[in-house]
């Protein structure tokens, strides 16, 4: 449920994201940054069943609104325009970005107390 999500968290854990960075083009100091950022994530519910998803870094805050299952245009964090999906599946918020041809899919969910992500580019 993702009622489970809401709150406060440090993300503590984020696999392929290395990989995943190179993929989509983010240079080498930007993507060394932001393996040190660990960022802080403020998942909230406003009115009318609008979903927020507020994350901060010391380099960056960034802050996106949604509803399950209902496209949105998005600015990533790296400053892609994309469309974006998110979908809550087995207990994972799955979020999918469409850009340029190409489709990421990030998904999160809890394990032991803990957020964590797992990042997959696809080339269409």
């Amino acid at each position: 449920m993702l009622i489970s999500f809401m709150g406060k968290w440090k993300l503590t854990k984020s696999e392929n994201f290395e990989e995943y960075m190179k993929a989509i083009g983010v240079g080498f100091a930007s993507r060394q940054m932001a393996n040190l950022a660990k960022p802080s994530l403020v998942f909230s519910e406003g009115d009318g069943g609008l979903i927020s998803m507020k994350s901060t870094t010391t380099f960056k805050t960034v802050e996106i609104k949604f509803r399950l299952g209902e496209e949105f245009g998005e600015i990533t964090a790296d400053d892609r325009q994309a469309k974006s999906t998110m979908s809550l599946l087995n207990g994972k918020l799955i979020q999918s970005q469409t850009w340029e041809g190409k489709t990421t899919t990030i998904e999160r969910e809890i394990q032991d107390g803990k957020l964590i992500a797992v990042s997959v580019l696809q080339v269409l």
